[in-house]
């Protein structure tokens, strides 16, 4: 079993690597908060290996449902080290696998027979045939004979020991979408439209993803003695509060699990945002009230309430379970002054600093005047999407601005966009005789493979190449755009992201390499990075993991004493309006340039490849997000701007 937390008032109380507890929760189901994924799959793969081990000792076998994604990405890599480095053996394990999408080919670069291999059996000892996945071969109509029996297999080992689990931000476990019942069994299953969104990524598109998926039922899942569900970041927060706060019901499949005796949900901290005891402590427990904790509590009852800071009175704070809050700072009426001018002070027209004038409540120092500024883009459109009005005024007042483009981006242009441009360069050079063979040669391979790929088949390097080309100049046309000259613009290429898959390789030394030495060139004032972790193609966080690291190893050297370093967040979220610390308006026109900006990236318009479950286009999502960030200081009574957009500052 995973280890109980002991209880500790608030998450800076803690140990590293162990929960966050609460002494009050609203959870129906036990429920650890971790601070990051990778403390809460070791502590999971921790209780895999020590049931594994307990099964060796009296001679039994180990039965475990697995899951597929990301969620338990980590938790197998763990099992995976303990396996080399620990003696861990698998000889008695075996698995049942939840799910395979239909119809789908075992060798299929999106099979969960090639997941389930290449993330677990081929690096540890399992016996090859101790481990079973749903047939997505199987003919339509043996499929419910194949689900009786797959069933019947399970209980010929008596039945799962252990079933982990993911979370779809539907609700789902397994693929037992909404309206799944209880008693349901394994079988075929329609996917919901928000599931074939989320795994476009993986298939390269919406149209080439499967429609169906066999899956074990509620049931099936409810029959393990021990189940664990794992969830990752906040894209993950109002499904796990819908599943662990509110009632059991067919709409949320997870909250099936509420009438498991043994079941447990380890999330981390951005999944579990929404909790109750996360969004609003104070409502279940003693809470130490810093001014971090006042701006949250104070600008939430504003926001609940519907009225403005500076109206709120002694009763609001006293009918709302803050009445210890007021018997610390005293009266309403100073508490409201001192948070309201706090957001006042976020709000600036100059995030590079403001010449000659005085910075001592400003979000960004005076001097020097004109600073060298470093913006790092993760993809090469996440700058202009997520800062494009800030970067287009660092420019315009003065600033040298540079921007580090640190992927090539090219797994999100669409194969016929790769096409028409490699097409578009061969017929170039024939037409004027332009005479470079290994030109010719690469764009015509990379059209003669588009012309023939099959679904199933990775870009090859030429392809890539041509893609990454692609994205390359839409980049420097957005520089243009701005105004930088485009000598400004660093493309970085991190090796992590060239696989030429949606999955990526870790953060590897020549990452962390290629950024450090940018930013021993450049020499910034000021670097923005994009804090966006809800990102939902996992990419923002390895960059930002790069650029801390790359920081924490520079932040010595002489340039780095006069260098801060805001974050900021894409085209998925914003920051709470309490984490903020600058917020630079922008006027009407100010956010149709930046609109104007974005359409610069042309293979990322009118049908992006990853899009997700959000149907908008980038540049619609930036302007709703910038004005909903307007809207709440306005709803806060500040000042109102057509749109704002919002960073933190990282102190290192």
């Amino acid at each position: 079993m995973i280890s109980e937390p002991s209880v500790v008032e608030n998450a800076s109380g803690r140990k590293p690597g162990e929960p966050v507890q609460s002494a009050i929760t609203y959870e129906k189901i036990p429920t650890h908060i971790y601070a990051d994924a990778k403390d809460a799959s070791r502590a999971v793969a921790q209780e895999i290996a020590a049931l594994i081990r307990e099964k060796q000792q009296q001679d039994k076998l180990c039965v475990l449902g697995l899951a597929t994604g990301s969620s338990p990405k980590t938790v197998y890599a763990e099992l995976i080290r303990q396996h080399r480095e620990e003696g861990l053996s698998f000889r008695n394990v075996v698995t049942f696998n939840l799910d395979e999408y239909y119809p789908m080919e075992p060798d299929s670069l999106q099979s969960y027979v090639r997941f389930m291999k290449e993330h677990l059996f081929d690096h540890v000892d399992i016996p090859e045939g101790n481990y079973f996945i749903p047939d997505g071969t199987v003919p339509a109509n043996k499929v419910a004979e194949f689900g009786r029996s797959y069933e019947d297999q399970i209980q010929s080992y008596g039945g799962l020991d252990f079933q982990l689990l993911g979370i779809g931000g539907n609700g789902h476990i397994g693929f037992n979408e909404p309206g799944s019942l209880i008693n349901s069994h394994t079988r075929l299953m329609m996917l919901d439209h928000s599931t074939r969104a989320a795994a476009a990524m993986d298939f390269g598109g919406l149209a080439k993803t499967p429609k169906k998926a066999i899956t074990m039922g509620v049931s099936s899942i409810l029959s393990a003695r021990r189940v664990v569900l794992l969830a990752w970041g906040e894209r993950k927060a109002p499904v796990i509060r819908a599943a662990l706060e509110g009632t059991v019901t067919e709409s949320i499949p997870a909250s099936y699990l509420q009438t498991h005796p043994n079941a447990l949900f380890v999330i981390d901290e951005a999944a579990a945002s929404d909790l109750t005891r996360l969004q609003t402590p104070w409502l279940v427990d003693t809470v130490e009230w810093d001014n971090r904790m006042i701006k949250k509590a104070v600008t939430y009852l504003s926001r609940t309430l519907g009225k403005p800071v500076l109206k709120l009175t002694n009763k609001d704070y006293n009918d709302n379970g803050m009445s210890d809050l007021l018997a610390q700072v005293g009266q309403a009426y100073d508490l409201n002054i001192d948070v309201f001018n706090q957001l006042q002070r976020t709000i600036t027209g100059w995030p590079g600093g403001k010449p000659n004038a005085d910075d001592t409540k400003r979000p960004e120092r005076a001097l020097p005047a004109s600073k060298r500024c470093l913006i790092f883009s993760p993809h090469p459109d996440d700058d202009i999407i997520s800062m494009g009005g800030t970067f287009q005024r660092l420019h315009d007042q003065g600033h040298e601005v540079h921007v580090g483009y640190q992927t090539s981006g090219n797994i999100a242009v669409a194969d016929d966009e790769a096409l028409r441009f490699a097409d578009y360069v061969v017929d170039f050079n024939e037409k004027f005789g332009i005479d470079s063979p290994e030109a010719t040669r690469i764009f015509k391979d990379a059209a003669e493979f588009l012309r023939v790929k099959k679904d199933s088949e990775m870009d090859t390097d030429e392809v890539r190449y041509v893609k990454g080309l692609i994205r390359k100049g839409e980049a420097k046309s957005t520089c243009r755009f701005v105004g930088i000259p485009v000598e400004n613009a660093h493309f970085l290429n991190m090796p992590f992201y060239e696989t030429g898959k949606v999955e990526k390789k870790p953060l590897g030394e020549e990452d962390i390499q290629v950024v450090m030495d940018v930013i021993k060139k450049v020499k910034p004032h000021q670097i923005y990075a994009a804090g966006d972790l809800a990102d939902p193609h996992g990419t923002h966080k390895v960059c930002l993991d790069a650029i801390f690291e790359a920081v924490r190893r520079l932040k010595n050297e002489d340039f780095m004493q006069d260098c801060w370093v805001w974050l900021y967040r894409g085209a998925w979220a914003e920051w709470n309006i309490y984490e903020i610390e600058m917020a630079v308006p922008m006027s009407p026109d100010q956010l149709l340039r930046k609109r104007l900006g974005i359409f610069k990236h042309q293979s990322q318009k009118d049908g992006v490849v990853y899009q997700g479950t959000d149907s908008r286009e980038f540049w619609q999502r930036a302007e709703e997000r910038n004005r909903a960030t307007a809207g709440l200081y306005n709803q806060l009574g500040l000042a109102e701007y057509e749109a704002m957009e919002a960073f933190v500052r990282w102190h290192f």
